[in-house]
């Protein structure tokens, strides 16, 4: 006999990044043994990994990464960018969200009706594809594997899945369209008697009700099998209404029967027209992915055994000899080891001007080689290179949803069934009130029966879910052209508000490659230049800093010989320290004299020179007296003025923070016109800059481009990083500048401030086209002015607001950023 205490019992196991020691995993064990339900708990310190045993009926595996992530630890999610087909309208969006975010595992859910694609952030362990397949197959949706998933060809799958969708539209539009047209040429002749006439127009609207309006059917059916209703429902309860009273009259003839075949047809067409439009709309504001995909070559030169050969980019392996000649494109990310060449990086970066590329100095994948041949070695493939990644970056993006999509999407979600309700009410209505006032154009059912139909075909519940998505769509790809990569829709909400922008120094608003300009030695000094210069460049030859890379530099530019160095240690916010034959040196800044107590008062006044010169000293002292002052200098970038007077303009406040002396930094501060300057800050005491401004009510965009920003970056509002710095750096960032043009800060701020724009003007018609348009479909104006809104012009008026809502977005192409 089974033990029935058993019976209900499951097992899971999560994987637990972060632990440390032996007593992390005790205390995972501990917290979750005591939740009730739980049978036991292992976890596995060296494996990373928990084993619980639980009862699900009387608690959800849910809880598990919750408790687990509150103790410190994290349980690796995937987050994953599915297609979904079956959307058809706002209404259904909501519907994919609960019914995803219902399931054991997910986290968080954005659905994307303009790319058609689901967002989802999910922990494997407890749900694999197939369980989100099945449930949006039991809410009528059909889930597609993700496009991380299969190795780089389901893009192109999707394009085609695209380009298949349009051409089935387009092929129904044609026929609804011909048929339609013969139909409304014999609703207005006279050439048959009554009778037959409507025998011929009952023959020629019926394989477009249920043909070519097939797809409206199969939606409301799905939603009347599932408890929903949406924008399928609409359409085939309006057009089935005018088609089947047509049917009855023409079957039991009154008289001199009125039929509305031509009612139900000319929607359908409309409808489809609109559908078909407002597709390739959309297919138009995906167009940067697409041109990115068709940047990468297809093969490549590579050089093997002695010979070279042609073979696809996918055959290539880390470490291959690859040859590129004028005019080629550079297959994938590498090394340039032989020969030196201008390449041009405008599709990836945005750069216009050719970028000169020598021995030693990394080249991008699908960027054009202009002038020389030359031989690199491959460094990074696939998904790793940088096009995959921006690529990825932006299918991101395109997939996400701003926050003041929200409420769009809670009024979508209960507008199908309202308008319902509302139409009936109308029907209702003139029915029964409407001889109340004067004598109607038909009978009062016939009437009644129109204003039903304008209401349900006019009401659109489509441009409430395409007004954000698509103008994030066409906003994000056109950054990405401008080689800006926004990292979805909030980060563009964020960055529309922004009133602070804070920079760091070195590396961003400097090149970053700080040269040699001083050699100093102090009153009294027993070395010479040339040997103070090689003391300190023995310090700092392991170094990868920009200023010991600088010293470095400088000792081999004047042919000197670097010594032997022990007990080097590096600190972090003063400089270096090690033994050199025995002698205790220091390289460092003030505070590091000061914490060593080494008296540097012979040199103050010098130091204090240099640095209102904008110049960086270093001192150098030997066994606790200073020899000298080693100064570099880190010239400014180009358009880092124009930059922040542009800003400037825009109503920003601008800021720099820096870990250089205050004296330092102020010089180069005063170049550039900046007023609020924060220097000597260590990069923990940066990121509590940030967290000030931010607590004090500012919306702060950092502007940062190495490892040190990367906690900035973080607490900022929105992070923005250099492309030319650290991987750290943009994975903490929500605005990565592939570029390191700084002229593109502003631009990026522009290009939110213009997409949040059209996101408002979107949703302003979405909402005013309904509150405007339902009331004059349901005979407001009747009374009043005689005027009634046919069904036919009711679908004219919804197909246009969907495809204006996309064509409006759309013109975000257009964008060019202020010249400055």
């Amino acid at each position: 006999m089974p033990d029935h205490k058993s019976i209900n019992k499951e097992n899971i196991t999560l994987p637990v990044k972060g632990m440390s020691c032996a007593s992390c995993s005790a205390r995972i064990e501990k917290k979750v043994g005591e939740l009730e339900g739980v049978d036991s708990v292992h976890v596995n310190f060296a494996a990373e990994v928990a084993t619980i045993e639980f009862d699900p009926q009387k608690i959800s595996a849910n809880q598990f990464p919750k408790t687990i992530e509150k103790l410190g630890f994290e349980i690796p999610g995937l987050r994953r960018l599915f297609p979904v087909e079956g959307m058809t309208c706002a209404s259904c969006v909501s519907r994919v969200e609960k019914k995803l975010a219902s399931l054991e595992g997910v986290r968080e859910v954005e659905v994307n009706l303009a790319t058609e694609q689901v967002l989802i952030d999910y922990t494997p362990a407890l749900l694999d594809f197939e369980v989100l397949r099945s449930a949006l197959e039991e809410a009528g949706y059909h889930l597609l594997p993700a496009l991380e998933e299969s190795e780089g060809i389901s893009s192109q799958t999707d394009e085609e899945r695209h380009l298949k969708h349009l051409a089935q539209l387009k092929q129904k539009l044609i026929l609804s369209g011909l048929i339609s047209l013969v139909v409304m040429f014999l609703s207005m002749q006279s050439l048959f008697n009554i009778e037959l006439k409507n025998v011929l127009l009952f023959v020629l609207a019926t394989p477009v009700q249920f043909f070519c309006g097939w797809q409206f059917y199969r939606g409301a059916f799905n939603g009347f099998r599932h408890g929903y209703a949406d924008m399928n429902t609409l359409i085939a309860v309006g057009t089935s209404s005018a088609y089947f009273y047509s049917i009855f009259a023409t079957l039991f003839p009154v008289g001199t029967p009125e039929v509305y075949y031509d009612t139900s047809v000319m929607i359908i067409t409309l409808v489809l027209l609109g559908r078909w439009m407002e597709a390739r709309a959309k297919h138009s504001a995906s167009s940067a992915i697409k041109k990115l995909m068709g940047l990468q070559p297809k093969t490549a030169h590579v050089e093997r055994d002695g010979k070279e050969l042609e073979i696809s980019v996918e055959d290539l392996v880390v470490g291959d000899l690859v040859l590129v000649r004028p005019g080629e494109k550079i297959p994938v990310d590498g090394i340039l080891i032989n020969g030196q060449s201008s390449i041009d990086e405008s599709m990836l970066t945005g750069e216009s001007v050719p970028v000169e590329k020598k021995s030693g100095d990394e080249v991008i994948g699908a960027s054009i080689n202009k002038t020389g041949f030359f031989k690199m070695r491959v460094t990074r493939l696939g998904k790793d290179t940088l096009l995959a990644q921006i690529i990825h970056l932006v299918e991101q993006a395109q997939g996400s949803k701003a926050p003041v999509q929200r409420l769009a999407d809670k009024i979508a979600a209960i507008f199908v069934p309202v308008v319902i309700v509302l139409a009936l009410l109308v029907f209702a209505f003139w029915w029964s009130f409407g001889d109340s006032f004067g004598p109607l154009p038909t009978t009062p059912f016939l009437f009644a029966l129109m204003a039903f139909i304008s209401v349900m075909i006019i009401a659109c519940p489509c441009a409430l879910g395409l007004a954000t998505p698509t103008a994030i769509m066409v906003g994000t790809g056109k950054g990405a052209e401008m080689g800006i990569l926004i990292k979805g829709g909030e980060a563009l909400e964020q960055a529309e508000k922004l009133d602070t922008i804070v920079f760091d120094k070195t590396g961003t608003l400097t090149s970053g490659k700080p040269e040699v300009a001083d050699v100093l030695l102090s009153p009294g000094a027993v070395l010479d230049t040339d040997h103070l210069l090689v003391l300190a460049g023995s310090l700092e030859k392991n170094s990868e800093h920009p200023l010991a890379q600088a010293v470095v530099s400088e000792v081999k530019k004047r042919g000197l010989r670097l010594e032997t160095l022990s007990d080097f240690e590096a600190l972090p916010g003063f400089g270096v320290q090690g033994k050199i034959e025995g002698k205790n040196i220091f390289l460092g800044n003030m505070k590091l004299m000061e914490e060593k107590k080494i008296d540097f008062s012979l040199v103050r006044e010098d130091l204090e020179k240099l640095t209102g010169q904008g110049k960086t000293p270093m001192i150098l002292s030997v066994d606790g007296n200073v020899e000298g002052i080693i100064t570099t200098i880190d010239a400014l970038k180009p358009y880092a003025k124009e930059t922040v007077h542009r800003l400037k303009m825009m109503g920003l406040k601008v800021m720099m923070v820096t870990g250089d002396n205050r004296k330092t930094a102020q010089a180069v501060a005063r170049k550039l016109e900046i007023d609020d300057v924060v220097a000597g800050v260590l990069p923990a005491q940066k990121r509590d800059e940030i967290r000030k401004l931010v607590a004090q009510g500012h919306k702060v965009a950092m502007v940062g481009d190495g490892i040190n920003d990367a906690p900035a970056l973080a607490e900022s509002t929105v992070g923005i990083a250099l492309g030319s710095g650290t991987d750290v750096a943009m994975e903490a960032s929500d605005i990565t500048l592939v570029t390191s043009d700084l002229r593109a800060v502003p631009q990026a701020i522009e290009l939110s401030r213009k997409t949040l724009t059209k996101i408002r003007q979107n949703l302003f018609w979405a909402f005013f086209y309904n509150v405007l348009g339902i009331p004059i479909a349901a005979g407001l104006l009747y009374p009043f002015y005689g005027i009634l809104l046919k069904p036919v012009f009711a679908a004219v008026a919804m197909s246009l607001s969907s495809v204006s809502v996309v064509g409006n977005s759309l013109l975000l192409k257009r964008f060019s950023p202020s010249k400055f």
